[in-house]
């Protein structure tokens, strides 16, 4: 199963997706997690101390230079559109509580689709990762969709959006579901995130009535001193938030 999670930024995707994974790992199964985000705070949901030694893909230079066959800035030379990549997770991965996370860290813009070494690098290993990897793969996306291209989203399986209650994070889902559909992504699950009432909860549902929202997590303290702490999303949770990610969990594999 291939999934990626997005929404606007501070809405709490990387909380989902980390709970996501951890609650998969705990059930022992092989997880991959993939950090897009240039925020990177991955990591920091699934537990991973800050010393536990994580290179980010996107600065390992000399092997970007030495996979593509041209030097970092060297504009308008010829190299490798589709440079080796089945090895880099095995070896840039970091293991914690049962899942192996992979950092891309901040990569060049170049305009919105710059076609330099550097992002070719990375489009090829998150192809890589979502077409030919047998893990369960779990992606904590930026708010756009620019890692997927159209043949990579043939592989992946639900796109999960984390909105919280406001208009601007709905906006952002909607975004980003429209731009999903038009590079071939079928099927999309909504999860509601910081909801403190039922107004909150009814006020998603308004906003987004054709959506699938099976789940609401309600925003709560032991969730930001988990952040805080650094410690993982699910040691933090209780017992009725476990339940929660179950159920999330559950409506993914249907």
């Amino acid at each position: 199963m291939k999934i990626a999670v997005s929404g606007k930024g501070g809405v709490g995707k990387s909380t989902i997706a980390a709970a996501i994974a951890l609650t998969l790992a705990k059930r022992g199964q092989k997880i991959l997690a993939l950090d897009l985000d240039p925020d990177a705070n991955f990591a920091n949901a699934l537990g991973i101390p800050k010393n536990a030694g994580i290179r980010p893909i996107s600065s390992e230079i000399k092997l970007i230079e030495e996979r593509t066959g041209v030097q970092i800035n060297e504009y308008g030379k010829i190299f490798k559109l589709n440079p080796e990549v089945s090895d880099i997770a095995e070896k840039f991965a970091v293991t914690q509580n049962g899942v192996s996370l992979v950092v891309l860290g901040g990569t060049n813009k170049g305009g919105g689709g710059c076609a330099c070494p550097e992002n070719t690098f990375i489009k090829s290993l998150v192809t890589d990762l979502v077409l030919y990897k047998n893990e369960t793969l779990i992606m904590d996306m930026e708010a756009g969709i620019e890692h997927l291209g159209r043949g990579t989203a043939a592989g992946v399986d639900i796109m999960v959006i984390v909105v919280e209650p406001g208009q601007r994070s709905i906006d952002c889902a909607v975004s980003v579901m429209q731009m999903g559909a038009e590079i071939g992504l079928k099927r999309f699950i909504v999860v509601g995130n910081k909801i403190t009432s039922g107004e909150d909860e009814e006020y998603i549902r308004k906003s987004m009535p054709d959506q699938n929202i099976p789940v609401f997590m309600p925003y709560a303290r032991n969730i930001r001193e988990a952040d805080r702490d650094g410690v993982s999303i699910l040691d933090a949770l209780d017992q009725n938030q476990i339940k929660i990610i179950e159920n999330l969990i559950t409506e993914l594999k249907k």
